[in-house]
């Protein structure tokens, strides 16, 4: 992907972690909230009536709301290299940050930091990415009608394809949903609720939450991140409506969702200058978030307590998930 480079930062012992995306030439970025519980820092400037015209970068962070702070590592680091909207004798880095809950994962008082993003930012390559429980991902699980101690881990995954044309799409993920992560072709759930903290059987969160009286409801520790970044020309307006049509991947590959316990959020990055048709690149940026959403089950590995989506796989008989520890995966 022209332009853009992606670096990770992680704390496995407390459970956090950051992941950063740098555009330092600039990018043209689109943001779309589709979740009822989301946490944002600086995602206005991507409005398409905002001024400024393009980002230097791009965070997703655990720790919460305690985690929009760790965005100031990303931007010193950019200032120290002159990128960021001009003011004066001075740029301003633009970063806009979205945060996931994952304080019930590890030690709760664990949350990156300003530090952590800059080894993330040190870190950042063109080449390959890497996805597993690792930098944002490290403290994500999913399916927790019944509590964390039911859930199941998850994680950071991606999925990269092109159009005919040569328009190139990456969609990331990290994966933290109230529900289940399913896969989209069967709408069987591949990680997500366990009948207990000792099962290995899913229960269906779908079907569960339509009866109150058998879940955990007060539980605001939801949210799955995706960007997704793509060599075609944007405008501010063009990558709002793909941020949204790439949401739709979302609804195929979580049940339920989004709930009001979720905190979702879209973001879409313009890196290139290829024209190609909307309605295609949309079409595959929803398939690719899909896709990039089951990625972050199957290639997570228990933590916390947790298992897996390949301990599932294996406890009911099903093919075995991918299960590696910091795998790393080149886009096509």
């Amino acid at each position: 992907m022209p332009g853009l480079r992606i670096g990770h930062a992680s704390d496995p012992d407390g459970g956090t972690g950051i992941t950063v995306f740098l555009v330092e030439d600039g990018a043209v970025a689109g943001v779309h909230v589709a979740g009822f519980a989301s946490g944002t820092r600086q995602a206005d400037s991507l409005d398409p009536m905002h001024l400024v015209p393009v980002i230097q970068g791009l965070v997703l962070a655990g720790g919460s709301g305690f985690g929009l702070d760790a965005t100031q590592g990303v931007v010193a680091f950019l200032e120290a290299r002159g990128r960021g909207f001009p003011v004066g004798k001075r740029v301003v880095p633009i970063v806009p940050t979205a945060i996931l809950f994952d304080l019930n994962a590890g030690d709760p008082r664990a949350v990156p930091t300003a530090d952590l993003a800059r080894l993330a930012c040190e870190s950042a390559s063109s080449h390959r990415l890497e996805v597993g429980c690792v930098g944002a991902g490290t403290g994500a699980s999913c399916g927790k009608l019944l509590g964390i101690t039911c859930a199941t881990k998850a994680g950071l995954g991606a999925a990269a394809g092109t159009l005919p044309d040569g328009a190139e799409v990456l969609a990331v993920a990290v994966a933290n949903p109230y529900g289940d992560i399913v896969d989209p072709a069967s709408g069987r759930p591949i990680a997500g609720t366990r009948r207990s903290r000792r099962s290995r059987s899913l229960v269906g969160s779908g079907e569960w939450i339509r009866d109150p009286s058998r879940i955990q409801r007060a539980t605001f520790q939801n949210t799955t991140l995706v960007v997704v970044a793509t060599s075609a020309r944007l405008d501010k307006i063009g990558a709002q409506r793909l941020a949204r049509m790439a949401s739709a991947g979302m609804l195929r590959a979580l049940r339920p969702a989004p709930t009001l316990y979720d905190g979702d959020v879209v973001f879409a990055l313009s890196t290139g200058d290829r024209l190609t048709d909307p309605n295609a690149l949309g079409s595959l940026a929803a398939d690719l978030t899909a896709a990039a959403v089951v990625d972050a089950a199957r290639s997570a590995w228990a933590m916390f307590g947790l298992p897996a989506s390949s301990d599932l796989a294996l406890a009911h008989g099903a093919r075995p998930g991918r299960r590696s520890r910091g795998r790393r995966a080149q886009p096509s």
